[in-house]
C-alpha cells in the first residue's frame, strides 16, 4: 500500500472539513493522499468518522487511527473526497482505473458535496480523451455486456489483475475497460450503457462533483461547478 505523503491538493480539500462530519473517502492515489492529511487533523483532536469506498481505502483509514462508518450506518454524508482519471470543463468525470467507481459512485450520491482531487494531466477537453471508459459486469452477464457494447460502436475487453486473471471487484464483479474517444454526451451514453442486463454501473460521474482540486507542482486550484 502506497506510503506516500500527503500532497498539496490534499492539505486544500481540507478546507471542506468541519469537525463533526461524515466523510466519503475515496480510492487511488489522490483519495490516499487526503486520507493521509485527513489522519493528520484527526491526530490532533479533529472529530469526523469516514465511509470508504474500498477495502484498500478501509484498511489504510483504519491503519491511520481514523474512525469508520458503514454506508447503511453514515446515512447521508456530508462531503466526499475522491480522484478521477478525466476530468472536463463542466467538472464532469471518468473513473474507474482503480476499478472502485461503483462504490465510489453510490457513496458520491450519498453525499451532500462531492470533492475531487486531481493532478493537471487529468484535466482533459473532452470526457473519453484518454481513449477509456471502465464498465463493471457481473460475470455472468459480461459476453452479453461485451457484445452490446460492441453495438453500440465500443470495443470492450475484460480487464485483468496482476496475474493475469480477470480482476474482480471488491463486488465480486468483473471490469471491462471500452475503447472510446471523445464523448459528446455522456450522460446519455451512461444511461445506455447501465440499461443493458447485466451491467452494475458505468465510470461516467456526471453532474455529481461541486468542486476540484486540480494541482500543478506545488500550487493548487479550485474549480467549482457554479463556475465551470
Amino acid at each position: 500500500m502506497s506510503t506516500a505523503p500527503p500532497t498539496a491538493s490534499a492539505r486544500a480539500a481540507l478546507d471542506f472539513v468541519e469537525s463533526g462530519q461524515v466523510l466519503g473517502l475515496g480510492t487511488g492515489r489522490a483519495a490516499e493522499a487526503f486520507v493521509r492529511a485527513l489522519a493528520e487533523r484527526v491526530a490532533r483532536g479533529l472529530s469526523i468518522q469516514g465511509v470508504p469506498t474500498s477495502e484498500r481505502t478501509a484498511q489504510l483509514a483504519a491503519s491511520l487511527g481514523i474512525p469508520l462508518l458503514t454506508l447503511e450506518e453514515a446515512g447521508r454524508l456530508d462531503v466526499t473526497f475522491d480522484g478521477a482519471d478525466e476530468v472536463d470543463p463542466r467538472l464532469d468525470l471518468i473513473k474507474g482505473y482503480g476499478a472502485a467507481m461503483v462504490r465510489e459512485k453510490v457513496v458520491a450520491a450519498s453525499s451532500d458535496r462531492l470533492i475531487i482531487l486531481v493532478g493537471e494531466e487529468k484535466l482533459v477537453d473532452h470526457l473519453g480523451q484518454r481513449g477509456r471508459l471502465p464498465v463493471e459486469v457481473i460475470p455472468f452477464g459480461e459476453a452479453l455486456a461485451r457484445e452490446r457494447l460492441h453495438q453500440l460502436g465500443f470495443k470492450a475487453e475484460l480487464r485483468p489483475d496482476a496475474e493475469g486473471q480477470p480482476l474482480v471487484t471488491d463486488n465480486g464483479n468483473h471490469v471491462l475497460d471500452c475503447q472510446v474517444s471523445a464523448l459528446k454526451r455522456p450522460g446519455e451514453i451512461d444511461r445506455t450503457i447501465t440499461l443493458i442486463p447485466g451491467v452494475l454501473d458505468t465510470g461516467l460521474f456526471v453532474d455529481l462533483a461541486d468542486a476540484v482540486i486540480v494541482q500543478r507542482g506545488a500550487e493548487v486550484e479550485v474549480r467549482r461547478r457554479n463556475a465551470a
